[in-house]
């Protein structure tokens, strides 16, 4: 594949942000009483939610991208980058599959949690995703602090596991009525570094234009 094609298709990474994003803020439209400050986003898309319908017909972009992001940024990465960088890499594309799939298949039966076997196959998949998530940065975290060529993916790791930390340590230390409003940082966590192959565009042109400049000014 060609690695201009890989680029391009790495940007699907917007568009499942986007989609995603789009959902979480107009799929309680649908949704008589949801108190986006109070309930978690899974509310939004559980099996007897009102906004069910709606959900899915925003997050379609979401489902179908986050998942050919991840895996031709995988096969973007191959050959001469660090193996350290691909393992999380890889590890991450990992994740998005387990969510993608796993999420369609064990949606909450009710909003909050009711118990059923869905339900705890939903806490399950999120399980995976949280360990997933956390090892996965962290290993770009350290490939960006070992090696100047992955700077960028992990200055992208580093902002978006402090984002899920934020979620995870926020959940338990705030009032009930503002669950939701921490429980946002940690599903935007993940989902905005799907756009991180964009990122890692714009970092490097920032960084190429600055090193223009400073051997311009001879300083």
């Amino acid at each position: 594949m060609k690695r201009t094609l890989v680029q391009k298709l790495g940007l699907l990474g917007l568009v499942s942000f986007f989609s995603y994003a789009a959902a979480v803020i107009f799929a309680p439209l649908a949704y008589p009483g949801y108190d986006w400050m109070a309930q978690a986003v899974s509310d939004l898309s559980a099996a007897d939610a009102p906004s069910l319908a709606l959900w899915n017909q925003l997050s379609a972009g979401y489902n179908a991208c986050e998942v050919v992001c991840a895996t031709v940024v995988c096969i973007g990465i191959q050959g001469r980058n660090p193996k350290l960088l691909r393992t999380g890499v890889y590890l991450f594309a990992v994740m998005e599959w387990i969510s993608a799939i796993g999420y369609r298949m064990f949606p909450l039966s009710s909003s909050g949690y009711a118990g059923a076997f869905q339900d705890v196959m939903h806490m399950a998949v999120t399980a995976a995703v949280v360990l997933l998530s956390i090892v996965s940065l962290a290993i770009l975290i350290a490939a960006g602090v070992k090696d100047r060529r992955c700077r960028s993916y992990g200055v992208c790791a580093a902002a978006a596991l402090g984002m899920m930390l934020v979620g995870a340590v926020g959940t338990k230390l705030v009032p009930a009525q503002y669950f939701g409003v921490v429980e946002r940082f940690s599903v935007f966590a993940a989902t905005g570094f799907n756009a991180a192959p964009f990122s890692q565009a714009i970092l490097r042109h920032w960084s190429a234009a600055y090193e223009a400049f400073y051997l311009k000014s001879g300083q």
